[in-house]
């Protein structure tokens, strides 16, 4: 079995997001025997000046991107769709707003240490996607984190003392000027870059070339 590591540049309230990290689990899932995955989750903000309250999902299109309505409900059946091929549920009627990150991305630092980054980031995609939670929010993060077996009380001290803010920036700006500017950007072996929500078959095709390829 070959192990590659892969980087899986992406932010919480990012859609695609959701969607290629389903596809690289099915992907992963189909490789069993052949390919480990060592999964780091590294952080970009799609919005990184958006207030703690949020701004409405419609509003902040219309004005980011000029959608309409009716672009926008077409874009939000699309990506309906595309979750629920994977298995991954977007729910638009119980998520209204988008929400900063940073504090997420924070706590998904802490988490890497503690062995349980890819529990928590599954669970907050689902949180926010599925759920319509509100991810800016230091309770909402602390429960989900306790909900992956992270410690609850450990979970506020890194929220509340800002810890790892440092860490967090300076991995942002390492991707950036790295050339990513866009997510989901995944990585493998440092090299190979795939970028967006693609299909489990793109994944599964190009992760087994590299694991031949370095195998060899």
């Amino acid at each position: 079995m070959t192990t590659l590591r892969i980087d899986f540049v992406s932010d919480v309230v990012c859609p695609w997001c959701a969607i290629g990290l389903a596809s690289l689990d099915q992907a992963l899932q189909r490789l069993a025997g052949e390919v480990q995955a060592d999964i780091h989750f590294q952080p970009f903000e799609l919005n990184p000046q958006m207030p703690v309250e949020g701004e409405s999902i419609a509003g902040h299109l219309q004005r980011k991107y000029g959608l309409t309505d009716a672009q926008l409900a077409e874009n939000q059946e699309r990506i309906r769709r595309r979750g629920a091929e994977l298995g991954f549920v977007f729910d638009f009627n119980a998520r209204s707003r988008i929400y900063n990150t940073f504090d997420a991305h924070r706590l998904l630092h802490w988490a890497e240490l503690e062995g349980r980054q890819p529990a928590l980031k599954h669970a907050l995609l689902r949180a926010y996607f599925s759920e319509g939670k509100n991810v800016s929010d230091r309770d909402t993060l602390v429960a989900v984190a306790a909900g992956v077996g992270l410690d609850a009380e450990r979970a506020r001290t890194v929220l509340d003392a800002d810890e790892y803010a440092t860490e967090v920036r300076e991995a942002e700006q390492f991707f950036m000027r790295n050339g990513i500017n866009g997510v989901p950007a995944i990585i493998i072996e440092r090299k190979h870059l795939i970028s967006g929500g693609q299909s489990p078959e793109v994944f599964e095709q190009a992760l087994r070339q590299i694991a031949t390829a370095k195998g060899s």
